[in-house]
């Protein structure tokens, strides 16, 4: 606070004499010897004190911070209270632990690379090398830190980074539409099945987070802000490499408004020049560690059988169109859900972007140019199809679905999303027969 004292102002309001430079100190002040004290024609105020309009402001702040983290808590904790749920009956009735389930399917892997790193050369076989290293990382350290054991801390980080995900859903969405809009966005973000990822050991807890938040700074033209997150994110799954061109959009439409000659507009490119720094970091350590910089994508082709094919959903639907045929009761193989669960989420993928491509307007470029990376990185994969985490993870698209979607038609789809919620839970947190 700045103190601003002019005594000649104040002695001219005054009907006291004017001030003159012989006077003393309390007599300059206002006050004469041998009389009370009186306010003098300027006061003083102390440094550190606010005053009543400023106090005032920064509590109504506060209070209207905490109203806007009202419905995101709330719906979230109540889907996390639904999912701890889903897995005390998966105790009760099937006798696995809680710690087996939320470190079941990758979680694995997660757990397996804090403890015990990478290993020191290339390897054909599944491996930790699979999996980028800054999410397991975060869960050494946060382990160290709060001498806790390395699950509590890969779900600790996966909550925490879930529900920062919910509040930059519901911020995003109001800001695109309204705040209605952005209250259903979270509900839904919440209760889709995908969100299971958030209770579990898995990085979209990280990832999520790091893009959400890239997006929201890109929409402020926060650059240097939404490229350091798009650094990050790079760093804990390769589907993060969406993010490089939102960012890179983001930088063109600002120098189109711009031009080349405003130096506001030339930051723009800070965010799509720092985007993939995080997949180099991680290139550039495997190659330093184990001989080389591909040593992930090679452990995922060839331990993994991951490979990128433009028919990949036609395999797949060839064959759960076979297993189907040749089902004929309990003692012959089933049927793989993750084939119907990749089906189904990409008829619901397509629906979801054409409504995107649709409102491109009020959604904007960035996150359009993320939901499109998702979008083609799963269609095109031969093992990870569009499945609930995967569309999670082309949030955009559930957002406008939301919107989309009103009154009792929403309340249709909270309800069907929940019965899937709950039915595919209970096949993910044990066993093989869906993956998250």
């Amino acid at each position: 606070m700045t103190i601003s004292v002019s005594l000649a102002a104040g002695a001219a309001a005054s009907t006291e004499p004017k001030i003159h430079p012989v006077y003393s100190l309390p007599e300059a002040l206002g006050t004469r010897p041998g009389l009370e004290t009186q306010p003098g024609p300027a006061e003083l105020t102390p440094p550190t004190r606010r005053s009543p309009a400023r106090r005032r402001a920064t509590r109504e702040g506060a209070t209207g911070w905490l109203a806007q983290l009202r419905w995101p808590l709330t719906v979230y904790l109540a889907s996390r209270v639904l999912y701890l749920l889903i897995a005390l009956g998966d105790v009760v009735y099937r006798h696995w632990s809680l710690k087996a389930q939320v470190s079941n399917w990758d979680g694995v892997w997660y757990l397996a690379l804090a403890s015990h790193g990478y290993p020191t050369h290339v390897s054909h076989l599944q491996s930790t090398l699979g999996f980028l290293p800054l999410y397991p990382m975060l869960v050494w350290l946060v382990a160290h830190v709060l001498f806790c054991g390395y699950v509590v801390a890969g779900v600790l980080i996966s909550l925490v980074g879930g529900f920062i995900t919910t509040v930059l859903v519901q911020r995003l969405a109001a800001g695109w539409w309204d705040e209605r809009a952005g209250r259903r966005a979270a509900l839904f973000f919440c209760l889709f099945p995908g969100s299971i990822v958030f209770s579990m050991v898995y990085s979209e807890g990280l990832m999520l987070p790091l893009a959400a938040g890239c997006l929201y700074a890109l929409d402020r033209r926060r650059w240097v802000l939404a490229g350091l997150l798009a650094t990050s994110a790079t760093a804990v799954a390769p589907v993060a490499l969406a993010i490089v061109p939102a960012c890179a959009v983001a930088a063109f439409l600002e120098l189109r408004r711009g031009g080349w000659n405003e130096r506001g507009a030339r930051r723009a490119l800070l965010a799509p020049a720092l985007a993939p720094l995080g997949l180099v970091a991680v290139g550039t350590f495997l190659w330093l560690w184990s001989g080389s910089p591909l040593a992930s994508f090679t452990a995922q082709r060839y331990g993994w059988d991951e490979r990128t094919t433009p028919l990949a959903l036609w395999h797949a639907a060839k064959q759960l169109a076979h297993q189907v045929a040749g089902f004929h009761g309990l003692h012959h193989p089933g049927i793989n859900l993750n084939y119907v669960s990749g089906l189904v989420g990409a008829a619901f993928l397509a629906w979801a972007l054409a409504l995107l491509v649709r409102h491109r307007r009020e959604v904007g470029a960035p996150a359009l140019w993320w939901t499109l990376g998702i979008a083609f990185l799963t269609v095109t994969s031969a093992h990870v199809p569009p499945n609930p985490r995967l569309l999670l993870c082309a949030f955009p698209a559930l957002m406008v679905v939301a919107y989309e979607l009103r009154g009792r038609a929403f309340s249709r789809l909270i309800a069907i999303s929940t019965v899937l919620l709950v039915a595919m839970s209970v096949v993910s947190f044990v066993g093989t027969g869906l993956r998250p």
